[in-house]
């Protein structure tokens, strides 16, 4: 049994003053750390819940999203701001979880939520550099089918399992953060660490820090996005791998355009290669696979998970044909 105190937090201030002594964690809706914790995987000694601090969802000032870090998925994906400007977000959430999960579960768990690999969960056989750094991975060697070909190491291959980061990712947005010595924003694709030889650091969060909010820029009406999810079964599961795609056109050219991957990297996966491949070209099928092709040049699959190569490789060239369809050659 986890002997802990729990202590739920009136403000942000507030919750920053509970953690003071960095020992604790914060409480959103608990769908990913409460089980960890049942695991043993986290055994805190504090938890200071902050369900109770901005659910607010309102324009800026230069018309874009502010999210308080406390606002439920469900109230995301369904809030009409949401579904019209950001359409990729909204479904990214609807495919991340049932909905009961969505009901509870908070816009800065979501971002902080950890891996679902096999061996991070098995405490009492398994391996795992996230939880005791320097022990090894027995992923590399062992069951590996849903796991990293993007952005892995020598010390761990686990994926993140997030849908709603990578929509995220894709969208620009800004993470603003509190911590007792002020606050800062970072960017949601700084905001994740790649593991290199310290897996057990998933973030740039300093101890104590405390996300408040996320920040969306204003949408581009004339885009075309979406989000699309392939996973074994269409209730709930993790991605094998997701897209987040948003295209400008000029013509039947690409003006620009937005990816992220998700399902197959060890943090939500910027395209930025595939992006500059895809710049002032024109929308047709052969430009779309050399743009993939571009981003997944360094892909280092696994013994178990070589089909998710080509499987991202058709997947975002039909997330780009899709989303010009009209306009292609």
């Amino acid at each position: 049994m986890i002997e802990l105190t729990y202590s739920r937090a009136a403000n942000v201030d507030d919750a920053l003053r509970r953690r003071a002594d960095g020992q604790g964690r914060y409480l959103g809706g608990g769908t990913n750390l409460v089980d960890l914790m049942r695991e043993t995987v986290e055994t805190p000694s504090a938890l200071v819940d902050v369900t109770g601090l901005s659910r607010e969802i309102a324009p800026t000032a230069d018309g874009g999203l502010m999210i308080g870090a406390a606002a439920r998925n469900t109230a995301v994906a369904e809030h009409e701001t949401v579904r019209s400007g950001y359409p990729m977000l909204a479904r990214a959430i609807v495919a991340g979880a049932s909905a009961q999960i969505r009901n509870m579960a908070t816009v800065g768990g979501n971002l902080l939520q950890r891996t679902r690999c096999t061996y991070f969960y098995d405490t009492d056989g398994s391996r795992c550099n996230k939880r005791v750094p320097g022990d090894g991975c027995d992923a590399i060697e062992g069951f590996n089918r849903m796991h990293a070909i993007l952005g892995a190491s020598s010390s761990c291959v686990a994926t993140h399992p997030s849908d709603m980061c990578v929509a995220l990712a894709a969208l620009d947005a800004v993470v603003h953060l509190r911590s007792v010595s002020g606050g800062r924003t970072v960017d949601l694709c700084d905001l994740h660490r790649l593991p290199g030889d310290r897996p057990d650091i998933e973030t740039t969060l300093q101890p104590g820090e405390l996300i408040t909010a996320v920040e969306l820029p204003p949408p581009n009406r004339a885009e075309r996005s979406t989000y699309r999810k392939v996973r074994d079964r269409s209730s709930y599961a993790f991605a094998l791998v997701s897209v987040a795609a948003a295209v400008e056109l000029d013509g039947d050219a690409i003006a620009g355009a937005r990816i992220a991957l998700g399902g197959v990297a060890t943090k939500p996966w910027r395209a930025r290669r595939a992006e500059e491949a895809l710049r002032g070209r024109p929308a047709t099928e052969s430009t779309f696979l050399e743009a993939a092709d571009a981003e997944l040049a360094d892909a280092r699959p696994l013994a178990g998970n070589a089909f998710k190569v080509e499987l991202a490789r058709r997947t975002i060239a039909a997330v780009l044909g899709q989303l010009t369809e009209g306009a292609r050659l």
